[in-house]
């Protein structure tokens, strides 16, 4: 009898399990998104929007440049429909493949790009369902020189909020060993405002402008 009671609810969690798997944007779909001579960098899925449906984010990188896209999956009945729900770009020259993680509805993306001065930003978005759209609402930057030539700066905005922090990195050395402290850290709040995944400011230049002593 336990057997007989048991096989219902495990059935249950197949169908829930395949009909996740089913929502999500398809490899042929991404694929087919695909410019000439882009490829899929980075690809993440997750409900970025909290309405249940397993949303699909990639970047797809190229000679042109790389973009970020993400598709909501839209279910009117029995029918699912993938939706674009926003994009930008990421600045070209990468040190590496970028990375994607989903936290409690929000999509985040860490990028470190540049060369021996470098810029390691992270990006954070929640999706707004009802208007198939995607908002940032949080940006990181931080700029610095990986062979420690130069002074360096970094900035945190919650967008929520509007809080904003910045502060100069300066080298320091001591005998043989060379390194960054934070100097001159200023928190102010900036006026709240919605910015859609296409208005994503560039991070370089928005720290450039939030500390002018940037380099």
């Amino acid at each position: 009898m336990r057997f007989l009671l048991a096989f219902p609810a495990a059935a249950m969690l197949v169908c829930s399990a395949a009909a996740g798997s089913a929502s999500r944007s398809s490899d042929a779909e991404i694929a087919a998104k695909l410019k000439v001579g882009e490829e899929v960098e980075a690809r993440i899925n997750g409900d970025f929007n909290g309405d249940g449906e397993i949303d699909t984010a990639w970047i797809a990188a190229g000679p042109d440049g790389r973009t970020v896209h993400v598709h909501f999956a839209l279910r009117k009945g029995a029918d699912l429909h993938h939706v674009p729900a926003g994009s930008f770009a990421l600045p070209s020259e990468r040190l590496g493949p970028a990375d994607l993680s989903v936290s409690k509805d929000v999509l985040v993306i860490r990028d470190l790009t540049g060369g021996t001065t470098a810029l390691a930003a992270t990006y954070r978005f929640r999706g707004d369902a009802a208007a198939t759209r995607m908002r940032l609402i949080g940006l990181d930057a931080r700029l610095y020189s990986r062979t420690f030539a130069h002074d360096g700066a970094k900035m945190s905005w919650n967008l929520l909020t509007g809080d904003l922090v910045t502060a100069r990195l300066e080298l320091t050395r001591s005998g043989d060993e060379t390194a960054y402290r934070e100097a001159g850290t200023k928190r102010v709040r900036r006026p709240i405002a919605v910015v859609d995944m296409e208005s994503t400011p560039d991070a370089e230049s928005e720290l450039a402008a939030m500390v002018p002593s940037t380099g």
